[in-house]
């Protein structure tokens, strides 16, 4: 058993979420299904957590299901609602994001910010001003 596996638990009933695999890149990806019935599941891929990184990518993930896909305008700035709520949950759950866990966080928005710049994205959010990357 590992140290977050009561993390991996409490995440799956809270979110009613479903794995559909553990990937072995620190990569991850969530998707929400709707049935013609009416019943909706909810999934993701992620690194199996164990370790601060993959945590934090795992939770990255449920995060899309906790804040809501059409929450934000731009998914630059849903990513960067997600990664927040995913470092405040490493921090209630008693996991402080180390410099690896922040690095990523980092370049991870800085390429989903200059992506919403290369396909033209009218007004970037204030908030991710910090993440666009300046010319040399």
């Amino acid at each position: 058993m590992h140290p977050y596996d009561p993390i991996i638990e409490q995440m799956k009933q809270r979110y009613d979420l479903r794995i559909k695999r553990w990937r072995t890149t620190m990569s991850g990806c969530a998707w929400r299904v709707s049935h013609q019935d009416g019943t909706v599941i909810n999934w993701i891929e992620s690194p199996y957590p164990k370790t601060p990184i993959s945590l934090s990518i795992f939770l990255h993930e449920v995060g899309h299901h906790a804040i809501g896909f059409s929450t934000y305008r731009h998914r630059c700035e849903e990513e960067y609602h997600v990664w927040e709520w995913s470092l405040a949950q490493m921090i209630s759950l008693g996991v402080e994001p180390d410099a690896r866990v922040k690095k990523r966080f980092k370049l991870s928005m800085q390429y989903a910010v200059g992506k919403a710049m290369r396909r033209g994205i009218r007004t970037l959010p204030e908030s991710l001003n910090q993440f666009v990357l300046k010319a040399a």
